[in-house]
């Protein structure tokens, strides 16, 4: 290739990334700790009480401190990634560098199912606050989620800055929320209410705090994951964030630690006040839990509000998530190119209408929340099982890469993530096999495309192809 050539394809690259960027500088670790809690909350209003049902008290807290453990573990691993490597890729870039090009695509592609279809799941509920609290007098529909799309992808549209101040805005109100919600009820504490689902006798292992018996533990393992679920998503917000290197390990930390304290006292007060039978089948456990079957009570309807306000925040922080892993997927070939263009705001457009025109197909047509929530938590412990591999293949591979920031106990901390992980992926089959196999297609689909058709146009600017190739040009030289 001549100088001349040389030239102009570097002149064609930096046009192609300056239509592809992202703004820079928009998010400091604390927008970065409200996005992280905000994926997560909703979580904390409905959804893990079914583990009760799956596990009991016994099984669903064992459930959660497994859950909480593999988190815990995952986010430091990916601190220390993040920092490495901070780009939009998030745990598609740690994997892209590890992994190689197979091992990018495959947990970029289960981090996009959960992203995708999350908050289609989410828009359903929304819809189902919406009609049970009469606002507007609106009932649960299609135009109710289409609102929801429209009215928070446009703020997104609008830019970084603004749509993550908005989210950390609705965030803080959910979690002060969660916060009164167990102030209250646990002046009403009950600790006999923790046991009473009664021992199914033919299950292993059975009794009044395990009454579906030890497998009932595992079973409970998805459920245990709500408190938490979403939390990994804030590396991916690299690339718009001041100082990724030091505000992204802090942000996670800090976004873990305030997620542990809403657990605990989430499901210690709820059953406590209640019991754990009454509130295994609620949609909305916690009001069930202040009000029972008694008329609503000044609490439970400022906790009803509430919930509807954890639910927008999971619902806009999760739509942020699922535009930024298109994003870099799309900017690196392995989606079509086009979805990664960025308005003159610096918002990938199409990253974030593609996904959403998906979201509320899935929503109107099927209507079904909690198999499009069980599909999304498949996806999710496929890419958490990649990531940490990630971390203890690099750690392995290039001991002396810079590492700003260095996980606490190294890889034996990814390897537990990785192995609570895998068992967290075999319990959804437990839960629900439809949804796994469902899963499991889309999966099988996506391959497809890659095998026959983008792993041949990848791009070699991009952020997170650079990292490899440059990787790869230091080993080469190593090896001579």
């Amino acid at each position: 290739m001549t100088l001349e050539e040389t030239k102009d394809t570097s002149l064609a690259a930096d046009d192609y990334l300056k239509r592809r960027a992202l703004r820079q500088g928009s998010a400091g670790w604390l927008l970065l700790t409200g996005l992280g809690v905000g994926y997560v909350v909703s979580g904390d209003f409905s959804g893990w009480n079914i583990g009760l049902a799956e596990g009991g008290f016994g099984g669903l807290a064992i459930a959660t401190l497994l859950m909480g453990v593999m988190y815990a573990c995952l986010v430091h691993a990916l601190a220390e990634l993040s920092a490495i490597l901070p780009a939009a890729g998030g745990g598609y870039g740690f994997a892209r560098r590890a992994l190689g090009t197979w091992g990018g695509f495959l947990t970029g592609t289960a981090i996009l199912i959960e992203y995708i279809l999350a908050p289609a799941a989410i828009s359903i509920f929304i819809g189902d606050y919406v009609e049970s609290l009469g606002l507007f007098g609106l009932e649960s529909g299609w135009p109710v989620y289409l609102a929801c799309f429209v009215v928070f992808i446009g703020i997104h549209l609008w830019g970084v800055g603004e749509a993550l101040r908005f989210s950390l805005i609705v965030t803080a109100i959910a979690v002060a929320a969660l916060l009164i919600f167990a102030a209250g009820a646990f002046t009403d504490f009950h600790v006999d209410g923790l046991d009473d689902i009664p021992a199914d006798p033919a299950a292993f292992g059975s009794n009044s705090w395990l009454p579906y018996g030890l497998l009932g533990i595992w079973a409970a393992f998805p459920f245990g994951m709500w408190f938490f679920l979403g939390v990994e998503g804030v590396p991916l917000a690299a690339e718009e964030a001041k100082d990724p290197v030091r505000s992204m390990p802090r942000a996670l930390s800090l976004s873990m630690l305030i997620l542990v304290l809403l657990a605990v006292v989430t499901f210690f007060a709820s059953t406590g006040v209640r019991g754990s039978a009454a509130i295994q089948d609620a949609g909305n456990p916690l009001v069930v839990a202040l009000q029972g079957d008694g008329d609503p009570t000044a609490l439970s309807r400022f906790v009803n509000y509430a919930g509807l306000a954890g639910l927008v925040a999971s619902f806009f922080s999760l739509i942020y998530a699922g535009s930024r892993q298109l994003f870099a997927l799309s900017r690196a070939g392995y989606l079509p190119r086009v979805l990664s263009l960025t308005s003159r705001r610096k918002s990938p457009y199409l990253g974030l209408l593609i996904p959403g025109a998906i979201g509320f197909a899935l929503a109107a047509g099927t209507g079904n929340g909690g198999r499009m929530l069980n599909i999304a938590v498949f996806g999710a412990t496929i890419s958490y099982a990649l990531m940490a591999l990630s971390h203890i293949v690099l750690r392995r591979r290039e001991p002396d890469l810079p590492r700003p920031y260095r996980t606490p106990g190294g890889v034996v901390t990814s390897s537990v993530a990785l192995v609570l992980a895998l068992s967290a992926l075999v319990a959804t089959f437990l839960v629900d096999k439809d949804a796994a196999f469902i899963a499991l297609g889309v999966y099988v689909v996506a391959l497809a495309y890659f095998a026959f058709y983008s792993r041949h146009r990848l791009v070699a600017s991009a952020p997170e192809e650079e990292f490899a190739a440059l990787a790869a040009a230091e080993a080469e030289l190593e090896r001579n």
